[in-house]
């Protein structure tokens, strides 16, 4: 997948494509019914319900007239012109519905059946089928096995969602936007949503993504005047690419996009050739990718429920500070500890808030929570909530109403609602349960949590928001050398230790000194303690066979070390390409680290930081950023890593060479500019990393090549 820089103008979606998908003349209903009962149904009774303005045109072969209005055998039989095909068929009819609608002339077809890709390969199969005769046809698909999609603003629901009939009568409009992965999970979001007041634009189900996917949809969305909030529900990255446009066009909008995406466990992680692939899972990749461009993401559905309201006109934040006021101390505790664990300060007063506060009647400690004894006066807590929420020590404020608020609601309009609120994001959560006081705080738009996990999973969003980050564009005198090398060496290249020691060279990052031998006699004399390897770009793990040895001093125990290894080699790995064997001076630092750089099918180039040597599958605690990054980046990449706190001096240790470390992981993450051929994976582990000022250096690595440009994407 292509690299997105920040730079690259991002081209905006077809118009005609958001009008047919949301603002349609006309829609036909293929596999209409008049039998109330069925799900098929319920298409042509929302559109009727909701007052839709154009043509809704029902086919059905066996009926002249469904709910008052005619219905036809086939759409090339309804007068046209038809924008938008509705397909409630069978999926063993669903290839004929696609090419009456080519044949119609139909721009757009949204296929409600199931039982295709989400079936296996059979149904697979007739997917492609499908999708083949739309796109030779000209006609855009949206799922299969999607419930529809809904918009609010212009009164066009096409869905058969029972969840959308339910709550029908009470969607208001607004500037909430969803695109759900899961049909049943829109739905429910969007219940939840109406029940706390929010209004929607548009509300998309996806499907299996044949063709229009959550990318192009959130591209549309960026561009829609009412959309304000897009919020996905996502199951996997298909369109990474699109999605990426959208959200950096988003930014530049002034609009805000958020995600739960499921997958955060350890299935589905994939094995690769390196330690990188098999340390990386899906997960580390996706919260790469949407910090990189300025996604937010939340781990709970109530969670991004609130957060519209909490983002609501706001930017990213400047720092990750949050300031927050409670009554009682237990509640506010349950948040703050989740804020403290996503690595975010909880901040107090500073001394010249204190004197104000003093004045003003509402005297506070310099604790890092402002606890008012039994919740304190009204008129307390008012002066300390606008205190805070005019302040510039922290970027949110967090305020919790104890248990008079289920008994007295009216506490909300006294404590938060009177307050002067100023510009800030501001939690509220009301720690007994209290949906008055929340309905309360939804009416005033202010973002209102029962659950003190869902609370603090939007101050953790909120404060992890950044903009979408610009990426370095090497030129050719940082890249030119080690693209030559990757060129000479080929696609689908495996190169070994020192030929990517070569390809790590060229980009700047320094190598252990090496001798290639091919058998004992052939050694140069050395000094000191060696590192003994076989040299073979077919035998990855050379440690856990017995392949390497460390520390061998003199040269005849060097020579033995090397007959030895050939020897032990040849038995094991009869077929690999054995080049010889690999001695180099031990290398010794103060921490040994891996970096890696892969290029994933879903969201393009990686490159990742981790503890290095044995213990790198073990440990995996892992910073991963879209490549190519600057240094500044990777520094910050480092400091994500608790592991890695010995390098900067703690507790009187020695210190790291950093600021080596930073440039090393930054250039390798250049690889991710070579086009030709691509990187499929590269890995350096261990670097060295040495005391403040002597550098870092190469000990062990490896590259593979893509065979071709479509094999990187796929990797």
């Amino acid at each position: 997948m292509p690299h997105h820089q920040q730079s690259t103008p991002a081209t905006k979606p077809s118009q005609s494509l958001s009008s047919a998908l949301f603002q349609p003349r006309s829609v036909a209903l293929i596999g209409a019914t008049a039998d109330q009962s069925k799900n098929n149904s319920r298409a042509q009774r929302l559109l009727q319900k909701a007052g839709y303005a154009g043509r809704v045109i029902p086919i059905n072969p066996g009926r002249a007239e469904i709910m008052g209005l005619p219905a036809f055998p086939r759409i090339q039989d309804a007068p046209g012109p038809i924008d938008h095909a509705f397909i409630m068929v069978p999926a063993a009819a669903a290839l004929e519905a696609i090419e009456s609608c080519v044949e119609a002339r139909v721009q757009v077809a949204t296929i409600f059946t199931a039982g295709f890709a989400e079936i296996g390969d059979e149904g697979r199969r007739l997917q492609e089928r499908i999708a083949a005769t739309a796109r030779a046809g000209g006609l855009r698909l949206l799922g299969p096995n999607c419930l529809g999609l809904l918009n609010v603003t212009d009164h066009f629901p096409l869905s058969v969602n029972a969840s959308v009939e339910a709550e029908f009568d009470r969607l208001q409009r607004g500037g909430v936007s969803i695109i759900s992965q899961s049909g049943s999970m829109m739905g429910a979001l969007m219940a939840r949503l109406v029940d706390r007041n929010v209004g929607f634009a548009k509300l998309v189900s996806v499907g299996n993504e044949c063709d229009v996917g959550v990318g192009e949809l959130a591209e549309l969305l960026v561009e829609d005047e009412h959309t304000k909030t897009i919020l996905l529900f996502l199951e996997t990255l298909r369109d990474a690419e699109c999605l990426a446009r959208a959200a950096r066009r988003a930014y530049e909008n002034g609009k805000a996009i958020a995600a739960l995406k499921l997958g955060r466990s350890e299935i589905g992680r994939q094995l690769a050739a390196s330690h990188t692939g098999a340390m990386l899972s899906g997960d580390h990749l996706a919260e790469a990718f949407f910090a990189d461009h300025g996604i937010m993401r939340v781990d709970m559905l109530e969670a991004l429920v609130e957060l519209p309201r909490f983002v609501a006109g706001h930017r990213p934040p400047k720092g990750r500070r949050v300031a927050a006021i409670t009554g009682t101390g237990g509640a506010a505790a349950l948040v703050l500890d989740r804020v403290g664990l996503k690595g975010h300060a909880v901040v107090g007063p500073t001394p010249e808030m204190r004197a104000r506060l003093a004045a003003a009647g509402a005297p506070v400690s310099d604790a890092a929570l402002i606890d008012l004894p039994m919740g304190g006066t009204k008129e307390q807590y008012r002066t300390v909530l606008t205190e805070l929420a005019n302040s510039d020590h922290c970027d949110a404020v967090l305020a919790v109403l104890g248990n008079t608020t289920r008994l007295r609601p009216g506490q909300v309009d006294e404590n938060i609602l009177s307050a002067d609120r100023g510009d800030k994001p501001l939690a509220v959560f009301v720690a007994p349960e209290a949906p008055q006081a929340l309905d309360k705080l939804a009416e005033a738009g202010v973002a209102g949590f029962r659950t003190p996990e869902s609370c603090a999973d939007v101050l953790d969003a909120f404060l992890k928001w950044r903009a979408p980050y610009r990426h370095p564009a090497p030129d050719d005198s940082e890249i030119g050398h080690a693209a030559a090398l990757l060129k000479a060496a080929g696609p689908g290249a495996t190169l070994d230790e020192y030929e990517a020691s070569q390809v790590f060279a060229a980009l700047g990052i320094e190598v252990s000194a090496s001798q290639i031998v091919s058998d004992g006699t052939a050694l140069k004399p050395v000094a000191g303690p060696v590192a003994i390897k076989i040299l073979s770009p077919d035998i990855l793990h050379k440690t856990d066979a017995g392949l390497v040895e460390l520390g061998v001093t003199g040269d005849q125990e060097v020579s033995s070390c090397v007959t030895r290894l050939l020897d032990r080699a040849c038995s094991q790995f009869p077929a690999a390409r054995i080049r010889g064997v690999l001695v180099a001076p031990m290398q010794r630092g103060l921490a040994e680290v891996i970096i890696g750089y892969k290029r994933d099918a879903e969201v393009g180039p990686v490159v990742m930081l981790g503890v290095g040597g044995i213990l790198a599958e073990i440990r995996r605690s892992v910073a991963v950023r879209i490549a190519p990054v600057d240094e500044a980046e990777a520094a910050a990449m480092i400091a994500e890593l608790p592991d890695l706190r010995v390098l900067s001096g703690y507790r009187n240790l020695p210190r790291g060479d950093v600021a080596a470390l930073a440039k090393a992981v930054s250039r390798l993450s250049y690889l991710a500019a070579v086009a030709d051929p691509a990187v499929a994976e590269a890995e350096i582990n261990p670097l060295i990393v040495r005391g403040e000022g002597r550098g870092v250096v190469a000990v062990d690595g490896l590259i593979v090549v893509a065979a071709s440009p479509a094999a990187a994407r796929e990797q």
